[in-house]
């Protein structure tokens, strides 16, 4: 208990990263070697550490290492890890060691590249990890930089203005996760930017709606939240296999993780005011990209805008006021994560293939790709979520929560729930539409005679093997991933039922019976 484990976990492969120069490699396949043996040691190292250390039943923050860094500023290099934020560092360590084995056939700048992936594994877990909110504020802009230069260098045709994009969507958002950690850090009589000091804090209603504005602002970018959204369709369409697996796959849950932490874990009575309004957001995010992913013929931004519907759910369960909500929003973000990043990996290795993006000019490819024609059905099958993925628990546990939630009225809920539920019956008409243009029909004889359709290599099965195995695991048995942050998100979800009045009360009165019931019972010596 007394080795750093968090701090070694988030420094070896940024560290592991800085040797990568004096390689002695041209092609990329000793450098390819030893950023997927480092990604396999720090996922060894987090799941060891969840495993050996890691407390199912405690709530709160474990693991936690804080460390003088600039004590002028009272800035400490703070880390822990809770039920909120275990699931998303290991999902961050696996993800990103797939994404290093996708990247398997890049041969420009490998060395730049690797570095890059590794710099990110680090950056990435940091973000989950960190304690101190300006530290998170670092850690957040760093992660930003290998996004950018990965999209800019090894993106399409148009990566320029995709990266572009992302770095002034992502930045300016960042802006005001600053201004908002520092009149947090100033306010009141002590000058502190450890997160939990900063929960405590009274800021009154007026300025913790501002300060939830901004951050909903910021997180709401990458989340992403309409209207901000427009950068990721653009990022996606331009990026390449292992891009997609880390900005579908992690990047993304960053903003739903760092709603929950600071919007609802450090701002409770704005959550109160806010939260219809996310509600609300999130049908629009299920319908608006729903519909938007139907109406498109480019299979990058098709599924791309299918991620942006599908995190519309995780919303609805932030401000759903019960456990069963919580918990299916971060069940969600795991599920989400791992389905969106196996659905960017085949469209990699179909472009790979076909060298086209255009449904219109693809068609019957399953008849030489059997491989592949089954790895894209099952991992559509699960993204519509069907019983038995881990989709399916995830989007149902959301509308269960939401449909029997007491904190908004019965209209309010039928109106939501039945309007969410046009998004879930759109999802398999997209889907299913897309797997016949692609992989049914007849061939198109132009494309089968200029490429060559092989099927896919033991390393993309490998790959989405991987994924699926989760993905199934999670949808039969929830539990496996539930009891990690239920401790959790039930204490976060009376924390915030706290802050509504009425809500107070109607827990009073349940409770009362129980009460009563305890008074009443014979004792033992009775």
């Amino acid at each position: 208990m007394d080795f750093p484990w968090l701090t070694t976990i988030i420094l070896f492969p940024i560290v592991a990263a800085l040797f990568i120069p004096l390689i002695p490699d041209k092609d990329g396949k000793t450098v390819r070697w030893y950023a997927l043996i480092v990604g396999l040691i720090d996922f060894c190292a987090i799941v060891y550490t969840f495993y050996r250390y890691y407390d199912l039943t405690e709530p709160g923050m474990q693991l936690v290492e804080t460390y003088a860094w600039i004590p002028q500023l009272n800035l400490n290099w703070s880390v822990g890890v809770d039920g909120l934020a275990m699931p998303l560092v290991i999902l961050t360590g696996f993800i990103t060691t797939l994404a290093i084995l996708a990247a398997w056939p890049v041969t420009l700048k490998p060395k730049l590249f690797y570095f890059l992936m590794l710099a990110m594994y680090g950056g990435q877990i940091a973000v989950f990890a960190v304690q101190d909110i300006l530290l998170f504020f670092l850690v957040w802009e760093l992660e930003l930089i290998p996004v950018y230069i990965i999209l800019a260098i090894w993106g399409g045709k148009k990566r320029q203005y995709a990266a572009t994009k992302f770095i002034l969507y992502t930045a300016g958002g960042s802006l005001f996760i600053l201004a908002a950690a520092l009149t947090m850090a100033f306010h009141g009589d002590t000058v502190t930017f450890d997160m939990q000091a900063l929960a405590a804090k009274d800021y009154g209603v007026a300025l913790e709606v501002w300060l939830y504005a901004a951050f909903l602002i910021a997180y709401g970018v990458k989340l992403p939240i309409f209207p901000l959204h427009t950068w990721l369709p653009d990022a996606h369409g331009e990026a390449t296999a292992p891009a997609h697996m880390l900005l579908a796959g992690i990047l993304l849950k960053m903003g739903g993780y760092a709603l929950i932490r600071m919007n609802a874990g450090m701002l409770p009575d704005a959550h109160a005011v806010f939260a219809p309004a996310l509600v609300i957001l999130g049908v629009v995010n299920i319908i608006y990209a729903a519909l938007t992913s139907f109406a498109q013929r480019n299979l990058k931004r098709k599924i791309a805008y299918s991620s942006i519907s599908h995190m519309g759910f995780v919303l609805i369960g932030i401000a759903s006021y019960t456990d069963l909500g919580m918990s299916g929003a971060v069940l969600q973000m795991v599920s989400h994560g791992l389905i969106g990043a196996s659905l960017f990996f085949l469209v990699g290795c179909t472009y790979d293939r076909t060298h086209t993006l255009m449904l219109d000019e693809m068609g019957g490819v399953g008849q030489k790709m059997k491989k592949v024609f089954a790895m894209w059905t099952v991992c559509a099958l699960a993204s519509l979520a069907l019983p038995g993925m881990s989709g399916f628990v995830a989007e149902l546990m959301v509308f269960v929560g939401f449909a029997t939630s007491d904190a908004y009225s019965l209209t309010f809920r039928v109106v939501v729930v039945c309007l969410a539920a046009v998004g879930v019956i759109l999802t398999p008409i997209y889907l299913l539409s897309m797997l016949r243009e692609l992989l049914y029909g007849p061939e198109n004889k132009e494309l089968v005679e200029h490429e060559v359709l092989v099927d896919a290599e033991p390393r993309e099965v490998f790959v989405i093997g991987s994924l699926l195995i989760p993905i199934i695991g999670i949808g039969l048995y929830p539990k496996l991933l539930t009891q990690v942050y239920d401790a959790t998100t039930v204490q976060l979800t009376a924390r915030l039922r706290e802050s509504v009045p009425s809500l107070i009360r109607r827990d009073q009165v349940a409770a009362q019976p129980t009460a009563m019931a305890v008074q009443s019972a014979p004792s033992l010596k009775d």
